[in-house]
Protein backbone atom coordinates (compact mmCIF):
# COMPACT_ATOMS: atom_id res chain seq x y z
CA UNK A 1 0.00 0.00 0.00
CA UNK A 2 2.84 2.38 0.78
CA UNK A 3 4.30 1.83 -2.69
CA UNK A 4 0.95 2.55 -4.38
CA UNK A 5 0.44 5.70 -2.32
CA UNK A 6 3.97 6.84 -3.19
CA UNK A 7 3.39 6.23 -6.91
CA UNK A 8 0.03 8.04 -6.82
CA UNK A 9 1.75 10.99 -5.17
CA UNK A 10 4.49 11.03 -7.83
CA UNK A 11 1.93 10.84 -10.66
CA UNK A 12 -0.07 13.73 -9.17
CA UNK A 13 3.10 15.82 -8.80
CA UNK A 14 4.22 15.18 -12.40
CA UNK A 15 0.72 15.91 -13.75
CA UNK A 16 0.64 19.20 -11.87
CA UNK A 17 4.09 20.13 -13.21
CA UNK A 18 3.01 19.35 -16.78
CA UNK A 19 -0.09 21.51 -16.47
CA UNK A 20 1.91 24.37 -14.96
CA UNK A 21 4.57 24.19 -17.66
CA UNK A 22 2.03 25.27 -20.24
CA UNK A 23 1.82 21.95 -22.02
CA UNK A 24 -1.62 22.48 -23.48
CA UNK A 25 -3.08 21.82 -26.87
CA UNK A 26 -6.06 23.62 -28.36
CA UNK A 27 -7.84 20.32 -29.07
CA UNK A 28 -7.50 18.96 -25.52
CA UNK A 29 -10.73 20.44 -24.06
CA UNK A 30 -12.79 19.12 -26.99
CA UNK A 31 -11.15 15.71 -26.91
CA UNK A 32 -11.81 15.36 -23.19
CA UNK A 33 -15.56 15.35 -23.90
CA UNK A 34 -15.25 12.00 -25.70
CA UNK A 35 -15.56 8.81 -23.66
CA UNK A 36 -12.28 7.37 -22.40
CA UNK A 37 -10.20 10.49 -23.05
CA UNK A 38 -8.69 12.38 -20.15
CA UNK A 39 -6.15 15.17 -19.99
CA UNK A 40 -3.06 13.15 -20.88
CA UNK A 41 -4.68 11.17 -23.71
CA UNK A 42 -6.37 14.32 -25.02
CA UNK A 43 -3.05 16.12 -25.22
CA UNK A 44 -1.33 13.11 -26.80
CA UNK A 45 -4.04 12.65 -29.44
CA UNK A 46 -4.17 16.37 -30.24
CA UNK A 47 -0.40 16.65 -30.56
CA UNK A 48 -0.11 13.54 -32.75
CA UNK A 49 -2.96 14.57 -35.07
CA UNK A 50 -1.64 18.08 -35.60
CA UNK A 51 -3.89 20.14 -37.84
CA UNK A 52 -7.14 18.25 -38.44
CA UNK A 53 -7.64 20.05 -41.77
CA UNK A 54 -4.95 17.78 -43.24
CA UNK A 55 -7.48 14.96 -43.29
CA UNK A 56 -10.21 15.23 -45.93
CA UNK A 57 -12.45 12.65 -44.28
CA UNK A 58 -12.78 10.54 -41.12
CA UNK A 59 -11.50 7.51 -43.07
CA UNK A 60 -8.28 9.39 -43.88
CA UNK A 61 -7.70 10.01 -40.17
CA UNK A 62 -8.37 6.34 -39.39
CA UNK A 63 -5.85 5.37 -42.08
CA UNK A 64 -3.30 7.76 -40.57
CA UNK A 65 -3.65 6.10 -37.17
CA UNK A 66 -2.78 2.69 -38.62
CA UNK A 67 -5.96 1.13 -37.25
CA UNK A 68 -7.01 -0.23 -40.63
CA UNK A 69 -6.33 -3.60 -42.24
CA UNK A 70 -3.50 -4.19 -44.66
CA UNK A 71 -4.94 -4.87 -48.14
CA UNK A 72 -3.45 -7.36 -50.57
CA UNK A 73 -4.84 -7.04 -54.10
CA UNK A 74 -3.85 -8.82 -57.26
CA UNK A 75 -6.12 -9.08 -60.25
CA UNK A 76 -9.50 -10.02 -58.89
CA UNK A 77 -8.19 -11.23 -55.53
CA UNK A 78 -8.71 -8.99 -52.53
CA UNK A 79 -7.44 -10.13 -49.12
CA UNK A 80 -7.23 -8.31 -45.81
CA UNK A 81 -4.40 -8.76 -43.35
CA UNK A 82 -3.33 -7.49 -39.96
CA UNK A 83 -3.31 -3.80 -38.98
CA UNK A 84 -1.01 -1.65 -41.07
CA UNK A 85 0.44 0.06 -37.98
CA UNK A 86 1.37 2.97 -40.22
CA UNK A 87 1.50 6.44 -38.71
CA UNK A 88 2.44 7.59 -35.24
CA UNK A 89 2.62 4.74 -32.74
CA UNK A 90 1.71 7.04 -29.83
CA UNK A 91 -1.49 8.10 -31.56
CA UNK A 92 -2.43 4.46 -32.12
CA UNK A 93 -1.56 3.70 -28.48
CA UNK A 94 -3.63 6.63 -27.21
CA UNK A 95 -6.65 5.62 -29.31
CA UNK A 96 -6.50 2.03 -28.08
CA UNK A 97 -6.01 3.22 -24.51
CA UNK A 98 -9.07 5.50 -24.76
CA UNK A 99 -11.03 2.64 -26.28
CA UNK A 100 -10.55 0.54 -23.14
CA UNK A 101 -12.98 2.90 -21.40
CA UNK A 102 -15.03 3.93 -24.43
CA UNK A 103 -16.13 0.32 -24.98
CA UNK A 104 -18.12 0.61 -21.76
CA UNK A 105 -19.88 3.81 -22.90
CA UNK A 106 -23.52 3.27 -24.01
CA UNK A 107 -22.77 4.51 -27.54
CA UNK A 108 -20.12 1.86 -28.19
CA UNK A 109 -21.01 -0.93 -25.72
CA UNK A 110 -23.58 -2.86 -27.79
CA UNK A 111 -21.49 -2.92 -30.96
CA UNK A 112 -18.39 -3.91 -28.99
CA UNK A 113 -20.18 -6.76 -27.23
CA UNK A 114 -21.82 -8.02 -30.46
CA UNK A 115 -18.53 -8.03 -32.38
CA UNK A 116 -16.73 -9.70 -29.50
CA UNK A 117 -19.37 -12.41 -29.24
CA UNK A 118 -19.55 -12.96 -33.01
CA UNK A 119 -15.80 -13.52 -33.36
CA UNK A 120 -15.35 -15.71 -30.30
CA UNK A 121 -13.06 -15.86 -27.31
CA UNK A 122 -9.74 -16.14 -29.07
CA UNK A 123 -9.69 -12.92 -31.06
CA UNK A 124 -13.12 -11.33 -30.62
CA UNK A 125 -12.20 -8.85 -27.89
CA UNK A 126 -9.15 -7.56 -29.74
CA UNK A 127 -10.95 -7.09 -33.05
CA UNK A 128 -13.92 -5.48 -31.30
CA UNK A 129 -11.59 -3.07 -29.51
CA UNK A 130 -9.94 -2.01 -32.78
CA UNK A 131 -13.39 -1.54 -34.34
CA UNK A 132 -14.38 0.67 -31.41
CA UNK A 133 -11.11 2.63 -31.77
CA UNK A 134 -11.88 3.27 -35.45
CA UNK A 135 -15.35 4.56 -34.60
CA UNK A 136 -13.95 6.77 -31.85
CA UNK A 137 -11.35 8.13 -34.30
CA UNK A 138 -14.10 8.99 -36.79
CA UNK A 139 -16.04 10.78 -34.03
CA UNK A 140 -12.88 12.73 -33.13
CA UNK A 141 -12.50 13.88 -36.74
CA UNK A 142 -16.05 15.27 -36.67
CA UNK A 143 -15.50 16.89 -33.27
CA UNK A 144 -12.32 18.66 -34.32
CA UNK A 145 -13.52 19.70 -37.78
CA UNK A 146 -16.74 21.18 -36.41
CA UNK A 147 -15.14 22.37 -33.15
CA UNK A 148 -17.96 20.81 -31.15
CA UNK A 149 -17.86 18.49 -28.13
CA UNK A 150 -18.73 14.80 -28.31
CA UNK A 151 -22.47 14.48 -28.75
CA UNK A 152 -23.50 10.89 -29.43
CA UNK A 153 -26.68 9.69 -30.99
CA UNK A 154 -28.84 7.60 -28.75
CA UNK A 155 -27.71 3.96 -28.76
CA UNK A 156 -31.11 2.82 -30.06
CA UNK A 157 -30.84 5.13 -33.08
CA UNK A 158 -27.68 3.34 -34.31
CA UNK A 159 -25.42 4.84 -36.96
CA UNK A 160 -22.36 6.94 -36.33
CA UNK A 161 -21.31 7.82 -32.81
CA UNK A 162 -21.50 11.54 -33.43
CA UNK A 163 -24.06 14.08 -34.50
CA UNK A 164 -24.21 17.83 -34.69
CA UNK A 165 -25.37 19.64 -31.59
CA UNK A 166 -28.70 21.35 -32.12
Amino acid sequence: MILIDDLDEQIAKISAELKLSGVEHRYTPLLMTAPGIGWVLGHTIGAEIGEIERFASPKKLVGYTGLCSRVYQSGEKDRRGALTKAGPKYLRWAMLEATMHACRHPVYRDRYQATKKRLGRQRGAKVAQVDCARRLTEAIWHMLMLEQPFNPKTPAAGGAAFRLAA
